[in-house]
């Protein structure tokens, strides 16, 4: 991870970006996932078991290894994205937009004016030494926006069109539902696939940058190869319960094989 660039200045420079994620509340965590290097780490307010009130802590403790934050906020709600980005993130990830107008409530919300409508009152944000500078902080945000609908597929170009969108963020689950599929961050079916592509595409032809959340590892080098930039490739909670599952698994095999020596024939 390069910390003598902003975020948001590696991703205009066309580089990748990978990320992991907080679904559970703490400090501790938060902190743990950012000594690994990642090159940002979203925290999850809408789907992780995490609200408003552990955000800075969370922040706080990423900040410690200078990993960029992200928070997914709830919904387009001003408020949500404000008091995130007061609280020290990068920028937000906001999810379920579905169209233009939403996507410019989005932008809105993220930046002051004359770019935006964001309050203005920094807390944590203004004690660096340097103090604060809002046009900085409009240059600097990180305004993500979710397309995670069959419908905001189809209002892509209209998403894309609205300034101030950094970068689309794919969905890959409730995307699948939305077209009548089975939710899954694999992607196996090809009427998934597709969504996706067109979303990817539309990205590409705009400039935005493109991101997914990814199943695994190898969900991220297949997105990768496809030209996604940003790829979310696990969560704490599902790291923590994947490692203790692995690891049960394979002294059950070792008892299996040693019970099958030992057993009198």
């Amino acid at each position: 991870m390069d910390l003598t660039r902003t975020l948001k200045e590696r991703l205009r420079a066309g580089e990748i970006a990978i990320g992991g994620w907080c679904m559970m509340p703490g400090g501790v965590g938060a902190e743990l996932m950012g000594s690994c290097g990642f090159d940002y780490v979203g925290i999850d307010t809408q789907h992780g078991l995490l609200g408003q009130e552990h955000v800075v802590e969370m922040v706080q403790a990423l900040s410690l290894s200078g990993t960029p934050t992200l928070v997914r906020v709830p919904s387009v709600d001003a408020d949500a994205i404000m008091k995130s980005l007061d609280a020290g993130a990068v920028g937000v990830v906001v999810p379920m937009v579905d169209s233009a107008r939403q996507a410019v409530d989005a932008v809105a919300a993220c930046r002051y004016w004359p770019d935006g409508q964001r309050s203005y009152g920094p807390l944590r944000t203004a004690w660096g030494p340097e103090g604060y500078d809002r046009l900085k902080a409009n240059r600097d945000v990180i305004c993500v926006v979710m397309v995670e609908t069959v419908v905001a597929v189809q209002q892509l170009d209209s998403i894309l069109e609205v300034p101030g969108v950094d970068a689309v963020y794919v969905g890959p689950s409730d995307l699948a539902i939305s077209a009548g599929l089975q939710p899954t961050l694999q992607v196996d079916d090809p009427r998934h696939e597709k969504l996706i592509m067109q979303v990817l595409e539309g990205c590409q032809k705009r400039g935005v940058v493109a991101g997914i959340h990814c199943a695994d590892a190898e969900t991220a080098v297949r997105w990768r190869a496809r030209g996604f930039q940003m790829l979310t490739l696990c969560n704490d909670a599902e790291m923590l319960r994947g490692a203790a599952l692995g690891m049960l698994a394979t002294v059950a095999e070792y008892e299996s094989r040693r019970f099958e020596a030992i057993r009198p024939k």
